[in-house]
C-alpha cells in the first residue's frame, strides 16, 4: 500500500511540475525608476538602445534553472537577410545550448561572414503578459516581427548580462539581451 501511494505522489508532483513548465506565470510586475531603468523581481533593467527586427526563428530555448531564467525564459536564434532564405537554411545544422547558438555546415551556401552577421541567438525578457504569451507561441521557421529596447540587467544578488550593441561581433558577449515590448508573428 505505502509503494502504491509513493508512486501517485510521484505522479502527482510530476505532473505539477509539468504543468508548471507548460503553464507559466506572468512576469512579474515593472516598477519605472526616476532613472528610467526598470525595476524588476529584484532585476535593474536599463535600457541601452531601441532595437526592432523582422527575422525567421532558426531554433528556440526555454530555460527554467540557469541564473537568466528568472529575467529572460526564452532564447531565440534568429536569422535575417540571406539567414532567413530557407534554401540556405536547408543546408546549415542549426542548434541551441547552455545560451549559445551553434551552426554547422559542410558546404557553405553562403559566405561564413553572411553567416554570423545575419544571425544571432537573442534572449528574449517579455516586457508583459501578452509578450510572454506571443512569446511562448513562437516556433522554428516561423517569421516574426519584434521591438523593444537592447538592455543590461543587474540582480540585487551581483548578477549582471549585457546586450551586444554590435550586429558584427561575435562569440561570447555577441548575444543581444532584449525588453520585448513587441512581437507578432508574420505568417
Amino acid at each position: 500500500m505505502n509503494l502504491q501511494r509513493l508512486v501517485y505522489s510521484l505522479a502527482l508532483l510530476t505532473m505539477l511540475w509539468l504543468g508548471w513548465a507548460v503553464i507559466k506565470p506572468a512576469p512579474p510586475a515593472v516598477l519605472h525608476n526616476h532613472d528610467g531603468s526598470l525595476q524588476q523581481a529584484g532585476y535593474r533593467i536599463t535600457p541601452l538602445q531601441a532595437f526592432s527586427l523582422e527575422a525567421r526563428v532558426l531554433s528556440r530555448e526555454d530555460y527554467h534553472f540557469d541564473s537568466g531564467a528568472v529575467v529572460s525564459p526564452t532564447d531565440l536564434a534568429l536569422g535575417w537577410g540571406p539567414m532567413a532564405d530557407p534554401q540556405v537554411l536547408d543546408k546549415i545544422s542549426i542548434r541551441q545550448s547552455n545560451r549559445w547558438y551553434y551552426w554547422q555546415t559542410d558546404s557553405f551556401p553562403i559566405p561564413r561572414r553572411e553567416i554570423e552577421t545575419h544571425s544571432a541567438n537573442m534572449h528574449m525578457i517579455p516586457a508583459n503578459a501578452a509578450v510572454a504569451e506571443a512569446l511562448s507561441g513562437i516556433r522554428q521557421g516561423q517569421r516574426i516581427r519584434l521591438s523593444g529596447q537592447l538592455v543590461r540587467v543587474d540582480g540585487d544578488n551581483g548578477f549582471t548580462w549585457s546586450s551586444s550593441l554590435s550586429r558584427e561581433d561575435t562569440g561570447n558577449g555577441a548575444c543581444e539581451l532584449i525588453w520585448v515590448e513587441q512581437l507578432s508573428r508574420l505568417d
